[in-house]
């Protein structure tokens, strides 16, 4: 028996590859799954958070941007921190992503160095264009969530986001605010994510 995933509205399925990818072969249930990924999450936010401090010229590298998707899900996934390579429901062509990630890294600099947004703005349009880009198999917006809280605590020395105080993953209403947030970001309006962020 192996495991069986329902995604939820904004969720990337995985590819059967990317499910043999599991570590943890006792992991059946969606539940199970969230459980483990928690555990490792709560792990990575320990150490980019609290135990170290990251100075910008480390934290707007692809290096980086990787091996923070590997402190969150390695412990659960073997292809934690690999760039995708396979379509999605969302994100960029597959081999577009090391080229859009570039000229995000080099626009969030540019962003920094003349102030071009507000410390928050940055930081979210760094969080959504990552989460756009959609640089991994899956774990995109939780990824995307801590590299803007990143952004917060050691770029700007700033108290980090709130995301509407919930778990993002399962459905309610706290994930379709976050959701319709996403979506006017698409469009360029960050006001909503902004303030869903801050809430």
């Amino acid at each position: 028996m192996g495991l069986a995933i329902e995604y939820e509205d904004g969720q990337t399925p995985l590819s059967e590859e990317e499910m043999e990818g599991l570590r943890v072969p006792t992991i059946t249930t969606r539940e199970e799954l969230d459980e483990f990924e928690q555990q490792n999450i709560e792990k990575a936010l320990e150490w980019y958070l609290y135990r170290r401090k990251f100075k910008v010229d480390k934290i707007l590298t692809e290096d980086f941007i990787n091996q923070v998707h590997v402190k969150m899900f390695g412990d659960v996934w073997n292809w934690a921190g690999q760039i995708r390579g396979s379509e999605k429901n969302i994100g960029v062509p597959w081999v577009q992503i090391p080229i859009e990630l570039r000229q995000l890294l080099d626009d969030c600099k540019f962003w920094i160095k003349n102030k071009t947004f507000s410390d928050e703005e940055i930081s979210i349009r760094f969080k959504h264009r990552l989460v756009a880009i959609h640089i991994f198999p899956n774990g995109n917006g939780r990824h995307s969530r801590l590299m803007g809280d990143i952004m917060m605590k050691h770029v700007f020395n700033r108290p980090i986001f709130t995301w509407g105080q919930r778990n993002l993953v399962n459905k309610g209403d706290v994930r379709d605010t976050y959701i319709k947030g996403l979506k006017k970001a698409d469009s360029g309006n960050f006001t909503d994510l902004i303030i869903f962020a801050l809430s």
